[in-house]
């Protein structure tokens, strides 16, 4: 009885970090919300240095075939609506609408434009797929030491011994 109990609380402090952890992400998501200009640019740029990647190796031709496929897949998803009228008046045949209007009362429902896909689950599908397509590399520049980053890299002095910084 008490393993289950255990178990069960275990169970519920997970749930409530995952909350936490849905609440912090969405905490960031929204101060973000005002940079679209630099979010934008960065998914270029990342974009970029991808293409000149499998340029400089002249490989992974097929997963970046692949990777295009499924983004333009993304951003077509992310320019079409969520609610799309022309289905819903395939939907409503029996009526004699002539297609989707503007309202002309106050009483009348206004949708404004909502996303299938919204911008930063776009934004969040393209970096994970370019962390998982660059594991390989990453892995590697850790494996032998050539890293972008000075962080534990061995500095030489004049006299020819290495010193850490």
């Amino acid at each position: 009885m008490e393993s289950s109990a255990d178990a069960d609380a275990a169970a519920s402090s997970f749930r409530q970090r995952v909350v936490q952890l849905q609440r912090r992400f969405q905490t960031l998501l929204d101060q973000t919300t005002p940079y679209y200009t630099y979010r934008w640019a960065a998914t270029a740029g990342l974009l970029l240095l991808y293409f000149v990647r499998v340029w400089l190796l002249a490989a992974f031709y097929i997963v970046t075939y692949a990777l295009g496929i499924y983004l333009l897949n993304l951003f077509l998803a992310f320019l079409q609506p969520k609610f799309d009228p022309a289905m819903e008046l395939e939907a409503a045949e029996g009526d004699e609408a002539e297609g989707p209007a503007l309202p002309v009362k106050a009483d009348d429902e206004f949708r404004p434009f909502i996303r299938r896909l919204p911008e930063f689950k776009f934004c969040m599908y393209f970096l994970i797929l370019f962390g998982i397509t660059m594991k390989q590399r990453i892995m590697h520049m850790i494996k032998y030491k050539y890293v972008p980053w000075n962080f534990g890299k061995k500095q030489y002095s004049s006299a020819g011994s290495p010193r850490k910084d």
